[in-house]
């Protein structure tokens, strides 16, 4: 959520901001609501107190006047009420959809505007035709997708042999990388309830990209942001106590409803996927410096790994729903021929603490702050193994692997 501070004192640069990330947004209506409901709760008030005072009034006997006037604001307080609720209601609705400011220094605009601040390494040459992951894997017998659609639907995956060795040796290898950034590791639950992904910011907006379980009223979660995010909804944390750095290997679950293409084949965009995240909770003071300690961490995998990417700065319309500031991390994928994302960091700001009431205390301060949050992928798995496997082909189909992975393998 927004700070309602900058709609009430600047409405009209509340719209500008808030359009800049989504220029579709109706500002002007969320400012309206918000009226509408400070108009009626204090409507409700006056009639409840004037009630109270005629009740006051008639202990000294009941008059047909007082009768009268208790029952005419009983009707208008009914009405009221029943007003103010309609109004919190779509006011709510309408604060939830409302999209986190894009911090200072991000370009405005749609992808067209993003910024390739570096690129990292070279693009592989080969001396061969080369082939894309899927008919290196298939070739290999790594990788059954006829079997996953039979267990599950399309656009699953199922592991086999050496891929299997792979997920599990990148998986330690990610993890004992973060651990040395500082990150401590956690194993969250992959269910979560509708107020974990309200805190996220993945409800009411995206609701339909989740797997739901209605028995239960749960979820499939769609990343461990969620989990590392809500691990401290409602708390009210010690100065000293940030910043909070956690990590955490998780399969994560989307429907990625219309989102699949005809050169997403294979690994590149599936419904279920193994995902390694990394989730700092901080003094709002310290969130840029985190941001680039967030993304250095992921950066030195890939540079441990040799591989080619590019970081860019995403402009403001490409950035998630919840972010101010995000990079994306795009590594290059041969048998593609082009840069796919496999990681995005972003700077959240106070727009998930908002929501979730994640607040902390400084010492000698008896009042409490908003904390900052920000994550990172740290990396998706399916893409870098993509990346790997087409990267580190050779002429006869086989794979192979830096030694890094090698000895863990």
């Amino acid at each position: 959520m927004i700070d309602l501070g900058l709609l009430r004192e600047n409405p009209a640069q509340f719209i500008a901001e808030v359009q800049k990330k989504d220029p579709a947004f109706n500002g002007q209506m969320l400012i309206d609501l918000e009226s509408d409901v400070r108009s009626l709760k204090q409507s409700v008030e006056q009639l409840r107190s004037k009630k109270n005072e005629l009740a006051l009034l008639a202990k000294g006997g009941i008059t047909d006047e007082l009768r009268e006037q208790s029952k005419q604001i009983g009707v208008e307080l009914k009405q009221k009420d029943h007003d103010l609720q309609e109004k919190e209601a779509a006011f709510k609705e309408l604060y939830l959809a409302c999209p986190n400011i894009p911090a200072a220094g991000v370009p405005i605009g749609g992808k067209e505007k993003n910024k390739v601040i570096k690129e990292v390494g070279h693009k592989p040459t080969y001396n061969f035709p080369i082939k894309n992951h899927v008919e290196l894997m298939e070739a290999l017998g790594w990788v059954d997708f006829k079997a996953a659609t039979q267990i599950a639907a399309s656009n699953f995956a199922l592991y086999k042999k050496d891929a299997v060795s792979l997920m599990y040796a990148l998986t330690q290898f990610m993890l004992k990388n973060n651990r040395a950034h500082g990150f401590e590791a956690v194993l969250p639950p992959v269910i979560v309830n509708e107020k974990s992904l309200e805190t996220s910011g993945n409800f009411p907006k995206f609701k339909d990209q989740v797997y739901a379980i209605p028995a239960d009223s749960l979820y499939l979660s769609p990343t461990s942001e969620v989990c590392l995010v809500n691990m401290y909804r409602g708390e009210i944390l010690q100065e000293d106590q940030l910043p909070i750095r956690n990590t955490a290997w998780t399969s994560c679950f989307r429907r990625e409803a219309g989102t699949y293409g005809a050169h997403e084949r294979g690994l590149i965009r599936i419904h279920q996927f193994e995902k390694v995240e990394l989730v700092s909770i901080c003094d709002p003071h310290d969130s840029h410096n985190e941001l680039d300690r967030m993304l250095e961490c992921a950066e030195s995998i890939l540079q441990a790994l040799g591989l080619h990417y590019r970081v860019s700065l995403l402009a403001s319309e490409d950035m998630s729903f919840q972010a101010a500031k995000t990079f994306d991390i795009e590594v290059w994928l041969p048998g593609q021929n082009s840069y796919y994302e496999v990681s995005s960091a972003s700077n959240c700001t106070d727009f998930q603490a908002r929501r979730g009431l994640i607040r902390y205390k400084k010492s000698g301060d008896p009042k409490t702050h908003l904390v900052h949050t920000l994550n990172a992928s740290s990396l998706a798995l399916p893409r870098l193994m993509v990346a790997l496997i087409e990267t580190y082909q050779q002429e006869d189909g086989s794979i192979q692997f830096p030694p890094v992975l090698q000895s863990l393998m």
